[in-house]
């Protein structure tokens, strides 16, 4: 079946106040002039860095990162992959330098770390602006009732019959008043005793909070899908093309979504970092687990531009503007790697080319990150 592709709008609050539109599942074709693409910045700048010094902090990595070495790779969808979606494609050629990578995605460990030296308050935890909010939303959207105007985020729900609308996203999310990263189902779950469990219900808002008190910053498009792949260049999964072999490679829905799981990979929700093999790069959760945010804009046709050029794109930084049609009022960034609620009926973006939007004051339950630092940051260039 044709696969849906989830969408998130400022909070998700808007499930529940019937703007349903924000998971959107059609495939975009309407083109315009906000769908312009122009890359961002400089894309071939480089530093030279002595290659004693470069060695020296390849063969030393930073705790928790593993060296990404430069490569050249066709990015976007394999020919071979059926359940690819238009916006992973065509492939077009891309160059990234070598770079840092978090071996894990970010846990509750580290981000709590992080809160308690600087007392950062996530944007779930946060009093609703609607005055803020409204300017995302269709005009004439009515403000919802005070009740529902409160901090939270969103929480998947099993259905309890078997759902033939698979892009109706209402039927197994909800906004969960009170939900967020210490409180992943809200207020009454807590994260006690899962400091290794992957870091939810953040936006990107939250990660560049991070990526500026850690020194480091969320990995380009190219560079996560690269470093995903771990060396394999013309396969669908991280393993290979063989999906039967799913449930032993990655956190994912297993059985009927979203009524059942038959928990054949041992996790119904996310699972603790490292629980599954790593790929070539000696990166785990780079399939399944949590969505992992990063850098770039999401612009429907940002791959047909780069597949146009005439030569390799060097570490592309993305578009240098957002369009979405099916989301026209807001500004998303690309999210990578799918998550524990992917499977072969719905979602599927266990696979590395797969690639959604999602707007940077956004959080939900299987929404996490990982970072990466390259050696002029270390160097302090």
């Amino acid at each position: 079946m044709r696969l849906p592709r989830m969408k998130t709008i400022k909070h998700l609050i808007v499930i529940t106040i019937c703007v349903l539109t924000a998971f959107s599942c059609k495939d975009a074709t309407k083109k315009n002039s906000k769908g312009h693409i122009e890359e961002v910045g400089p894309t071939n700048n480089k530093t030279v860095i002595p290659k004693n010094v470069l060695d020296s902090l390849i063969n030393n990595p930073p705790k928790g990162l593993v060296w990404i070495p430069q490569g050249t790779f066709l990015q976007g969808a394999v020919p071979q992959d059926k359940m690819a979606m238009q916006h992973e494609k065509p492939q077009h050629k891309v160059t990234v330098d070598g770079f840092f990578m978090d071996i894990t995605e970010i846990t509750n460990a580290q981000f709590s770390e992080f809160v308690n030296e600087t007392g950062y308050v996530t944007v779930a935890e946060h009093k609703i602006d609607w005055e803020e909010m409204k300017v995302q939303l269709p005009e004439g959207t009515p403000k919802p009732h005070d009740s529902i105007m409160q901090p939270g985020s969103l929480v998947f729900k099993k259905s309890k019959t078997s759902i033939s609308n698979l892009y109706d996203v209402s039927q197994w999310w909800k906004w969960q008043i009170g939900a967020n990263w210490k409180h992943p189902n809200g207020p009454e779950s807590s994260i006690e005793g899962k400091d290794n469990y992957p870091v939810v219900h953040i936006t990107y808002k939250d990660a560049q909070a991070y990526c500026k008190w850690a020194k480091k910053r969320l990995p380009t498009e190219a560079e996560w899908e690269y470093a995903a792949r771990g060396g394999k260049a013309n396969t669908i999964f991280y393993w290979g093309d063989a999906p039967a072999v799913l449930s032993q490679k990655a956190n994912s829905w297993e059985g009927e979504f979203p009524v059942k799981n038959t928990l054949e990979d041992g996790f119904e929700s996310t699972a603790p970092v490292k629980s599954y093999p790593p790929n070539g790069f000696g990166l785990f959760d780079m399939a399944g687990n949590v969505w992992e945010l990063t850098a770039d804009l999401y612009n429907i046709n940002y791959y047909n531009h780069l597949a146009t050029k005439d030569k390799i794109s060097m570490n592309p930084k993305g578009a240098n503007k957002a369009y979405n049609p099916n989301n026209p009022y807001i500004k998303e960034r690309v999210i990578k790697g799918g998550s524990f609620l992917c499977s072969d009926s719905y979602c599927a973006s266990y696979r590395a080319s797969a690639r959604m939007g999602n707007t940077t004051d956004s959080s939900a339950e299987h929404i996490g990150f990982r970072t990466v630092v390259t050696p002029k940051m270390l160097l302090g260039d």
